[in-house]
C-alpha cells in the first residue's frame, strides 16, 4: 500500500529568532524541488510564528513539539493546540523519549495530550520507543505495545487519519547510535500489527510510521529503503540546513 512519506526535523531546544528563520529559509530553497513528500519541521514555540512566514506557500508543515490537551487555562508553560495554529502550526509531536525520560510524562498524560490535539484537528506524532535496558533484556516489543495500547485509548479509527506513529528507539536518540534497517523494520511490522489490532488492516496499511533515532545523512538511504519505514523524525542532523536537505532527499 503506497503512503506518502513524511520527513520531520525537531529542533527541540535549538535556535533562537533569527536562526530559526535563517534555517527555515535554507532548508524552503533546498526542498523546493520535492512533490512526492511531506516535510515538517518542529521548531521550538518561541519561533513557531516567525517560521511560518518564512515557509509559507512552500507546503512545509509546520508542528509543535508538544501540546496541551486544553484549549486555554491553567496551565502555566504549556502550549495548547489552538495556540499551535495561532503561531501556523498544523501539527504537533507528543511522547517523544526526552519528554517521558526527563520529564516523566506517562502512557496516560502522552494520551491526553494525544487526545488533546486530535479533537482541534492537528496532525499528530505519537513516538513510542523502547530504552537499551529493556531492549536487551527482551521487552521491547511488550513495552511498544503497552505504549501504544495507553497511548491509543480513546482515538476513534476515523483520526486515525491525522495521526503518524515515530519509532524512536530510547537508546539510539542523541548517542550516535542506529538501529539497522532489519532492526528497525521489525520493530515498524510489528508497530503496523498492533495497529491492526487496535483498528483494522486497512488503517495500518494507511499510517505511516517514522523512524527515529540518529538520522543522518550517511544511514537515512538504508532506512527509508525498509518497507514499512515511511519517514523520518531528524533530531540533531535537522539543525544542520544541507544535513536535512539531503536527508529529505533520501534515495531509498
Amino acid at each position: 500500500m503506497s503512503r506518502r512519506p513524511l520527513l520531520v526535523g525537531n529542533w527541540k531546544m535549538h535556535t533562537t529568532v533569527v536562526e530559526a528563520c535563517q534555517l527555515a529559509a535554507a532548508i524552503r530553497q533546498g526542498c523546493s524541488d520535492l512533490e512526492d513528500r511531506d516535510i515538517m519541521l518542529a521548531p521550538p514555540a518561541t519561533v513557531l510564528s516567525e517560521v511560518s512566514h518564512i515557509v509559507h506557500g512552500s507546503g512545509i508543515i509546520l508542528a509543535g513539539q508538544n501540546v496541551c490537551w486544553a484549549a486555554e487555562g491553567a496551565f502555566t508553560g504549556e502550549i495548547s493546540p489552538v495556540m499551535i495554529q495561532g503561531a501556523g502550526g498544523h501539527a504537533a509531536i507528543v511522547g517523544h523519549s526526552e519528554r517521558r525520560q526527563i520529564f516523566h510524562e506517562d502512557n496516560a498524560m502522552v494520551n491526553r495530550r494525544l487526545c488533546g490535539g486530535l479533537a482541534q484537528g492537528l496532525l499528530m506524532i505519537l513516538c513510542v520507543g523502547e530504552t537499551q535496558e529493556e531492549r536487551e533484556s527482551g521487552q521491547t516489543f511488550a513495552v511498544l505495545a503497552e505504549q501504544l495500547r495507553g497511548a491509543l485509548d480513546g482515538v476513534t479509527p476515523t483520526q486515525c487519519a491525522r495521526l503518524a506513529i515515530a519509532y524512536e528507539p530510547v537508546w539510539a536518540i542523541g548517542t550516535g547510535l542506529t538501529a539497522s534497517g532489519g532492526q528497525a523494520q521489525e520493530v515498524h511490522e510489528f508497530l503496523r500489527d498492533q495497529v491492526a489490532t487496535l483498528y483494522e488492516k486497512n488503517i495500518a496499511g494507511h499510517m505511516r510510521i517514522l523512524y527515529g533515532g540518529s538520522v543522518k545523512p550517511d544511514n537515512v538511504d538504508q532506512l527509508l529503503a525498509q518497507p514499512d519505514i515511511d519517514g523520518a523524525l531528524v533530531g540533531g542532523a535537522a539543525l544542520d540546513a544541507a544535513s536535512f536537505i539531503r536527508i529529505v532527499h533520501y534515495k531509498a
